[in-house]
Formats: C-alpha cells, sequence, structure tokens
C-alpha cells in the first residue's frame, strides 16, 4: 500500500470527495482528513491510503498542482511516521 499527502485541500472538502477523486486512479484503502483537535474543524489537509504503488504513482502525476474545489492540491508521498 502506498501513502499521499495531500495538501492545500478546501476546507469544506469531505473524506467522501476526496476518495471519488482518487478512485479513478485505483483502489483507495483509506482516507483520512486532518482536523483541529479542540474545534474539530479542517486544516486543509489529509492522507490517501491507495491499495497499489502504481496507482498511487499515477494520481500523484495526474492530480498534483490541479485545481479541485478552488484550490491547487499539493500531493507528495506521504513521510514515514516513524523517526528511527
Amino acid at each position: 500500500m502506498s501513502k499521499l499527502f495531500v495538501g492545500n485541500l478546501n476546507f469544506q472538502t469531505t473524506e467522501d470527495e476526496l476518495s471519488a477523486l482518487f478512485s479513478s486512479f485505483g483502489k483507495v484503502v483509506e482516507v483520512k482528513l486532518a482536523k483541529d483537535k479542540i474545534t474539530k474543524k479542517a486544516r486543509g489537509f489529509g492522507f490517501v491510503k491507495m491499495q497499489n504503488e502504481d496507482s498511487a504513482t499515477e494520481a500523484l502525476k495526474q492530480l498534483n498542482g490541479q485545481l479541485f474545489k478552488e484550490r491547487k492540491l499539493a500531493i507528495d508521498w506521504a513521510k514515514s511516521e516513524s523517526k528511527a
């Protein structure tokens, strides 16, 4: 599985909308939008986990810099959470 960071999201974007956008490139396993812990409001970024690397690579190539809900997407490979 491959995980992508998706930045510069419109604050009204839902996980379902993001999943639909990425599903045209392959199977989406998980979508998580970052929210403020106190206010629960969207923070303008999230993560999309795709079933295989080829699908994620194609989504990255095709969607990075594209307009989605009036915002230019900033997509990159998600950084590893572990600090070794």
